[in-house]
């Protein structure tokens, strides 16, 4: 078995060195120079990269795939690729070549590898690729073989740990596990914009998607397992680890220096240099590891795994006994139990498979039915299940059933779901893709192959499009970008009409009057990121901004509840407490894109426009001031009436006015019974402004006035702060208040009817004052007034009967002190009054 290669010494080649030498460049050059050939990949995902190299050169119509999965033959094809298990051996081709030829030491794998490094021979050429650790034991086990070195294009340096936000752009992260891969994709989504992730369980059409993402500069950042150790061809500058061991299916581990080193050389393609470190919690790579692997010198291979594949299938337990034999010399060794081999163990307990399994041609079926490749890894026996099926349907009926095919595959179409869930569907679907490309075992295998196919694509792009939104942030990553190129003072930017601000076609926010207000959907460090974006995009729109403030008409301009004034409807300063109510005073909103000076030309832009709303609102108050000013005597009422807001409540009204009364009315301004006011104050638009500055003044929001066609509203105004009512002209009437101006005409008008004898009610009254007569007599008394009963008439008396009537209320004069009486010196209480002194 050993020998067999003999005659072949010397054409078989082996081309040995670490990544990136060009050895798999040179073994396709090599293929097809000559008429025919075949080469192995270890990846289905390389044999299909590097089919449709191979397709671009000779054309489909001479160029095969086959894999596991897939099937491409065409009549007339020459050259093959392949994954190493699905080599046609039987199949005369000129070339022959295996890839990565250093996993005939692969405990779970290896012994494919090593079968075909003793058995694969071309008829004129056979080249081996891959590590030179496999150098010793290849000369040993195919001593005629040509050995050449290659050395690495380019160098690959040690740059030490790094935490994950200070890793260089064009970084692969490595982590060896789901859970791993998926944290450090979401925090780099968060501080770098978005990353891809390439895992091993990845359908090859999804993981080209996601490499796509990366080697288009979509992302710059790149989270994988260890599959990326396996001639994926990326531009890499830097590899970090998360960790140094993995869990490889059968215990926890350690990486081997030339897996490390494996995985490293993927940074650095052609001529340049890569560097490799750490990240994370990764503790550093040990000094003997960082010079191996900058060396590219591993400790030689000093075993390869190795399974027979001179099966007997005579009977089970021949089968069996075939596949267990030992190795037969030196430098081989058993390696881990395969799948198949564990689901033949299995089925060879179940008597109805043993039953079955009779003859060499029953034996021969069930084991490639055990060779179906268990993807899904379920832990259970549902794929030993699944092989006993395929080996009785095949067995007893030649073929599959249609309809269980058809349903087995349409169970597997259906792209909703998680990443997990959709990964897991892609598992099934590539076990039905193996199955359906068994033309013994399928009637139609074209169709079904097509369907399998079709099935397995669109699951493909839907864990694509739910890696690329969850993982990845275009807007981002494409700002994170260009502002570490320092290229933000070129960034292309605009404000639309709306105040959206867009920053090289993205979307980041919108602008309130000065404030930029980011994305909603930017949080965290997307949020800081779109925030520096807009910093630079903005430097020439807020001064531009400044300058059409100034030139607004003052229309555009409002005043809200809380005080502030909003610029077409956006809030930009506030109102603060002046020297007086009546002037208060402008504070500009706080703008990290304002200096002071355009913060000083906002705010005297709207104090000047404050300041003529107020006077507007309110100018027969100003213009009372501004006459007051040429009488003396006048001066200090309207200097008081105006830090009121117009309206003097409570006794001090009629101190103020008991000797200018006439000098008063002049100006506009009422010197009533229950206040010193200005009628025209009482108007809705005065009004209205008188409460917000005096809400301004108390430190509170604006309350909300009656409608000014009511006279009376109930006394319980909740939500009227104290002092308020009277401030803007509301008296207390026991149930009601009643507007300033109503009250003092309705109490002159009966105080001059009742102010010599009691007059009778006037009829209406209750109606004047918008409430119900049964309140009349309450909101009379608060105004200063009894209304005495009408009195009925005698039994002996006729005519009609005497109405209410109505007199004012007078308060008793206080009674005078009582003077003592002249004492008597001569009377009993005198000596009384000698003693007490």
């Amino acid at each position: 078995m050993l020998g067999s290669d003999s005659g072949f010494a010397a054409r078989v080649k082996a081309v040995l060195g670490p990544t990136n030498t060009g050895k798999t460049h040179l073994a396709i050059e090599r293929m097809l120079a000559h008429a025919s050939g075949i080469i192995g990949f270890p990846l289905r995902l390389l044999a299909r990269e590097n089919y449709d190299r191979m397709v671009a050169r000779k054309g489909a119509r001479h160029v095969a795939l086959i894999t596991g999965e897939e099937k491409i033959i065409p009549p007339d094809a020459r050259w093959f690729s392949c994954t190493v298990e699905a080599m046609p051996l039987d199949r005369r081709a000129e070339f022959v070549a295996v890839d990565e030829i250093q996993l005939c030491a692969d405990p779970d794998r290896g012994h494919v590898f090593t079968d075909r490094l003793l058995h694969a021979r071309g008829m004129v050429e056979t080249m081996f690729l891959g590590a030179e650790t496999i150098a010793p034991l290849l000369r040993r086990l195919v001593p005629s073989a040509q050995i050449e070195t290659r050395p690495r294009l380019s160098q690959l340096t040690y740059a030490g740990p790094a935490k994950l936000v200070r890793l260089p752009p064009r970084t692969a992260v490595v982590a060896f596990s789901a859970a791993e891969i998926y944290a450090l994709a979401e925090l780099i989504r968060r501080r770098k914009g978005g990353c891809a992730v390439v895992m091993g369980r990845l359908s090859p059409r999804t993981r080209n998607a996601q490499v796509a993402l990366y080697q288009e500069r979509e992302v710059d950042f790149l989270v994988a397992t260890d599959a990326i150790g396996m001639g994926l061809n990326m531009n890499v500058d830097h590899v970090a680890f998360a960790g140094l061991g993995k869990f490889d299916g059968h215990r926890p581990r350690r990486l081997s220096p030339a897996e490390i080193g494996q995985i490293a050389g993927r940074a650095g393609r052609g001529m340049k240099d890569g560097t490799f470190g750490t990240t994370t919690e990764c503790p550093p790579i040990p000094d003997d590891v960082v010079n191996a692997v900058e060396n590219h010198s591993f400790d030689a291979l000093d075993l390869l795994c190795w399974r027979n594949s001179d099966l007997d299938f005579s009977s089970l337990e021949g089968l069996l006994d075939s596949l267990n034999a030992p190795p037969p010399g030196a430098g081989l060794v058993r390696g881990n139990e395969a799948s198949d081999l564990e689901t033949l163990t299995t089925l060879s307990r179940d008597p109805d498979i043993r039953k079955l399994a009779h003859g060499r041609r029953r034996m021969r079926l069930l084991w490639d039915a055990c060779q179906i490749p268990d993807f899904r890894k379920l832990a259970d026996d549902t794929h030993a299940r699944l092989c006993a099926r395929v080996f009785n349907h095949v067995a007893t009926d030649t073929v599959l059933p249609t309809d269980w095919l058809a349903g087995q595959i349409a169970a597997l179409d259906r792209t909703e779901g998680d990443i997990d869930t959709l990964m897991q569907r892609l598992a099934g679907v590539r076990v039905w893709s193996y199955i359906a490309a068994r033309a013994d075992w399928v009637k139609d295998t074209a169709h079904w192959q097509a369907k399998a196919r079709e099935v397995e694509d669109k699951l493909s792009d839907a864990l694509h499009e739910s890696l690329t939104s969850r993982f990845v942030d275009r807007r981002s990553a494409h700002l994170l970008r260009r502002l570490e190129a320092g290229e933000g003072d070129s960034l292309l930017s605009a404000v639309t009409r709306r105040g959206e601000v867009v920053v090289e076609g993205h979307n980041v926010g919108h602008i309130e009057g000065f404030t930029f207000i980011p994305d909603p959907e930017a949080v965290g460090d997307e949020k800081k990121l779109v925030l520096r974006a807009a910093r630079r995009a903005l430097r020439a729109e807020m001064p531009r901004r400044v300058t059409l403030l100034e030139a607004e008409p003052e229309s555009v301009f409002a005043l809200t509840a809380d005080h502030r004034i909003t610029w077409s409807d956006a809030p930009i300063a506030r109102l603060v407490r002046g020297a007086t109510p009546i002037r208060p005073r402008v504070q500009v909103l706080d703008s990290e894109f304002l200096d002071g000076a355009e913060r000083e030309r906002i705010r005297k832009r709207l104090q000047a426009w404050l300041d003529a709303e107020i006077q507007a609102d309110l100018a027969p108050l100003f213009a009372a001031e501004a006459m007051a000013q040429e009488h003396p005597a006048l001066r200090g009422p309207l200097h008081r009436l105006m830090e009121s807001l117009g309206t003097i409540p409570g006794p001090d009204a009629e101190t103020l006015a008991a000797t200018i009364r006439p000098q008063l009315r002049a100006l506009g301004v009422r010197s009533g019974r229950f206040a010193l006011f200005m009628p025209a104050m009482m108007k809705p638009r005065a009004a209205a402004m008188r409460a917000r500055l005096w809400a301004l003044q108390h430190g509170v929001a604006v309350p909300d006035l009656p409608s000014s066609a009511l006279v009376s509203i109930p006394a319980d105004q909740a939500a009227w702060p104290p002092g308020f009512a009277a401030a803007l002209g509301w008296v207390e009437a026991g149930p009601i208040l009643i507007r300033l101006d109503i009250a003092e005409r309705i109490a002159g008008e009966l105080g001059y009817r009742s102010r010599r004898v009691p007059a009778a009610l006037p009829s209406g009254l209750a109606s004047r004052l918008a409430i119900k007569a049964d309140l009349l007599p309450a909101v009379l008394r608060h105004l200063g007034f009894r209304v005495l009963p009408a009195v009925g008439l005698a039994p002996d008396q006729q005519g009609p009967v005497a109405p209410p009537m109505l007199t004012p209320l007078r308060r008793r004069p206080a009674a005078p002190a009582r003077s003592a009486p002249p004492r008597n010196p001569s009377g009993p209480f005198a000596a009384l009054a000698a003693l007490r002194r």
